[in-house]
C-alpha cells in the first residue's frame, strides 16, 4: 500500500530519528537504565513509616512501673532506646548531637505518684527538626500515655468506645506502593520532554534543522516523524516501570492497566509538546536541559508525588491543577491501588487530552514561526 507524500515525508523523519537514536547509546542508557536505577533507589531506601526512633533515657525513679513504661515504648517498634544519660544536660546533649531523636525523662517520684492514686509526669523532648519523625514521636509517645493511664483507671473492664480503623488499598502502609505509581509518571514526564528537546537542539547546533526546513517536508510532518519515536521509547519505559513495580517490589496493580496506558498518552503527547516547544526556543542543549528541569521542580512538588496536594495552602492547589503530572499521577494510584476505571478518571482523561491538545498547538505555531 503506497503511503500518501505527507506521510511519507513524516516517516522519513521518523526513520531518520530512529537511526539517530540507535546511534546515540546515551539516549537508550537514560531512556532505559536510569528509571531502574532510581525506581531501586526510591523503591528500597525511601520509607515513610517513621520506625525506631533513637531514644535516650532519663530514669531518676528506677522501678519495676518505669521498667513497664519504657518497654511500652520500646515494643511499640516506633522508639528505639539506644542509651541512658544521668542528668539533664547530657539528655539534652544526646538531642543536640543528633545521637537521640527523642528524650524521655521519668522523674524520681512517679511510682510515689501512681500509688497515691495522683497524675504522674514524665518529660518527653523531641528534636523538631525532622517534622515526621516529630510528629510519629509526639502521636506515639501520646498514645502510650494514654494507654498506660486507661489501664489503671479501667482496670479489666472493656473500653467504653472501640474504634477499630481499617486501611484500604495499602493496609501495610508500603511506601513502594505509593511512590512507584507516581515515579512512573514523573520518569516518563523527564524522558519524554528532555529526549524530545535534545533532539531538536542537537539538530540546531550541528545544522541540519536548517536544511530539514529547505527540504518540502512542513513543520506538523516534522513534529509528528520527530515525535513518533519517542511515544513508542516512553510507553516502552513506562511498561518497563510497571513491570519492574509488579514483580519486583510486589506492588499489585488492582484495576485495568490498560486503563491506564489510554490515559498515559495524552500525557506523553502533552510533554512532548514541551520539549518541542522549548527546543524551538533553545539555543544549545545545555540551555534547553535548564529550562526542562525548571518545569520539573513544580511538577514533582506540587503534583502530589512526594506531598499531598490536599495539605497545601489554596493558592497551591489550585496551581496544581495546571500540571498534567498531578493529574496522572492521581489516575495511576487510583487504577493500580484503589481498582480505579472509567467511571472514576473521565474527567483526568479529558483535561490530559485538552493539555495535548494546547502544547502541540503552541509547538506547531512555534515551528511555522520558525520557517517562516
Amino acid at each position: 500500500m503506497k503511503l500518501s507524500p505527507s506521510l511519507q515525508r513524516t516517516y522519513s523523519v521518523a526513520r531518520k530519528e530512529v537511526v539517530h537514536i540507535r546511534r546515540d547509546p546515551a539516549t537508550m542508557f537514560f531512556a532505559l537504565a536510569i528509571p531502574i536505577i532510581e525506581l531501586f533507589m526510591l523503591g528500597y531506601a525511601i520509607d515513610t513509616n517513621v520506625r525506631h526512633i533513637r531514644t535516650v533515657v532519663y530514669d531518676q525513679c528506677r522501678t519495676q512501673q518505669t521498667a513497664i513504661l519504657l518497654r511500652s515504648f520500646e515494643t511499640s517498634e516506633d522508639f528505639q532506646i539506644v542509651g541512658e544519660v544521668y542528668s539533664d544536660k547530657e539528655l539534652h546533649e544526646a538531642i543536640v548531637s543528633g545521637r537521640a531523636k527523642v528524650g524521655i525523662k521519668i522523674p524520681e517520684d512517679y511510682s510515689r505518684q501512681l500509688e497515691r492514686g495522683q497524675s504522674a509526669q514524665i518529660l518527653i523532648l523531641v528534636d523538631g527538626s525532622e517534622s515526621s519523625v516529630a510528629g510519629e514521636a509526639l502521636n506515639v509517645g501520646n498514645a502510650i500515655a494514654l494507654r498506660e493511664s486507661l489501664s489503671r483507671v479501667l482496670q479489666d473492664k472493656p473500653l467504653p468506645v472501640d474504634a477499630r480503623p481499617q486501611i484500604l488499598f495499602n493496609p501495610d502502609t508500603r511506601s513502594p506502593n505509593f511512590f512507584i505509581p507516581g515515579l512512573m509518571v514523573v520518569m516518563c514526564q523527564m524522558m519524554a520532554s528532555m529526549l524530545t528537546t535534545n533532539s531538536i537542539v542537537r539538530e540546531k547546533e550541528i545544522g541540519t534543522l536548517e536544511q530539514l526546513f529547505m527540504t518540502p517536508v512542513r513543520a506538523r510532518e516534522v513534529m509528528i516523524g520527530k515525535m513518533a519515536p519517542y511515544i513508542g521509547l516512553t510507553f516502552m519505559e513506562f511498561i518497563f516501570i510497571a513491570l519492574f513495580m509488579r514483580t519486583v517490589f510486589q506492588v499489585p496493580i488492582a484495576g485495568s492497566f490498560f486503563t491506564l496506558l489510554l490515559i498515559t498518552l495524552p500525557f506523553i503527547l502533552t510533554m512532548l509538546g514541551v520539549g518541542l516547544f522549548i527546543s524551538a526556543r533553545a539555543s544549545s542543549r545545555e540551555a534547553a536541559g535548564q529550562v526542562v528541569m525548571g518545569t520539573m521542580m513544580p511538577s514533582i512538588f506540587l503534583s502530589g508525588y512526594v506531598f499531598p496536594v490536599d495539605s497545601m495552602p489554596w493558592i497551591f492547589r489550585q496551581l496544581s491543577a495546571i500540571f498534567p503530572t498531578t493529574w496522572l499521577i492521581d489516575a495511576a494510584r487510583g487504577v493500580i491501588l484503589r481498582g480505579a476505571g472509567w467511571k472514576e478518571l473521565w474527567l483526568h482523561c479529558l483535561v490530559l487530552w485538552i493539555m495535548a491538545t494546547i502544547a502541540l498547538t503552541l509547538s506547531t505555531l512555534r515551528f511555522k514561526k520558525q520557517l517562516g
